[in-house]
């Protein structure tokens, strides 16, 4: 008697994210709530590691970053010692120091924590361009606050203690310490603006033609935001930043191009096939 053998199920040609995609084991609601209680508490460790190291050197690292102030005194022929008013100012002073700079020096392990945490839920073209990002999105803002510690802010330090040299100049730590990281800040995320234009551009939000079409605008919108940083209306201060600016956003002009050529070439590979 003859048989039939049935043929055996296709593999499925469109197999779900998650069969192929997705790493690691399905997880539930608890496991997860506990994943993200091991990634905190590692996190907080990891800043209070740093906050402790940055304590140890807070004296250190404060004599750096009252450079330009001390600087600008000295020139102007003030005395470069800034005074407070509070006792307990020094030492509030220093472990707002040491939890700031701790952070900062915690950072790349924190993002590897979160980094961790999210992976599981990302598509694999998606987790190529996570360290990338952090990479470029790091070091674009610790060159935007050395630019503002080396270059912008004691140019305008410099204008200020000259303008007011008619009266005693007597800086307070805790004023002037607000008045610095404020404006260090500042510049660091202003100059986050390459990333987020690569992002729109990724996202078709923006293109470089609709960029190159907006300089007037971006000139003027710059111009703006180096005012609105500057603490002064020295217009030497405030060109110091204006320029960089201006140049990174035809700096994002070209990150977009090249986002916008890279597409165009997976297009047409696509109408070929």
């Amino acid at each position: 008697m003859a048989t039939t053998v049935e043929k055996p199920p296709k593999a499925n040609p469109a197999p779900e994210p998650s069969e192929e995609h997705l790493n690691g084991k399905q997880m539930s609601f608890l496991e997860h709530l506990e994943e993200l209680r091991q990634r905190l508490l590692r996190s907080v460790i990891a800043l209070l590691v740093g906050f402790g190291v940055c304590f140890y050197f807070a004296k250190n690292i404060y004599a750096f970053l009252d450079r330009p102030i001390t600087r600008a005194l000295h020139e102007a022929g003030y005395s470069d010692k800034l005074v407070y008013i509070n006792p307990v100012d020094p030492f509030n002073l220093m472990i707002k120091l040491a939890l700031l700079c701790g952070l900062f020096l915690a950072a790349p392990y924190i993002l590897y924590q979160i980094w961790l945490f999210v992976s599981p839920g990302l598509y694999r073209h998606e987790k190529k361009y996570v360290w990338p990002f952090v990479t470029l999105t790091s070091l674009l803002f610790a060159a935007g606050g050395y630019f503002a510690y080396d270059l912008a802010f004691p140019a305008a330090l410099k204008f200020l203690v000259q303008y007011g040299n008619q009266f005693q100049a007597l800086p307070e730590i805790n004023e002037y310490w607000d008045l610095a990281i404020s404006i260090i800040v500042a510049v660091g995320l202003v100059f986050e603006l390459p990333v987020v234009i690569l992002l729109l551009s990724i996202f078709g939000i923006v293109t470089p033609k609709f960029l190159w079409r907006q300089i007037r605008y971006a000139v003027l919108i710059t111009a703006v935001v180096a005012a609105a940083i500057v603490p002064t209306n020295d217009m030497a201060s405030i060109f110091i930043v204006w320029i960089p600016l201006v140049g990174l956003y035809f700096l994002s002009i070209g990150l977009s191009w090249l986002v916008y050529r890279k597409k165009r070439r997976k297009e047409d590979a696509l109408a070929r096939t």
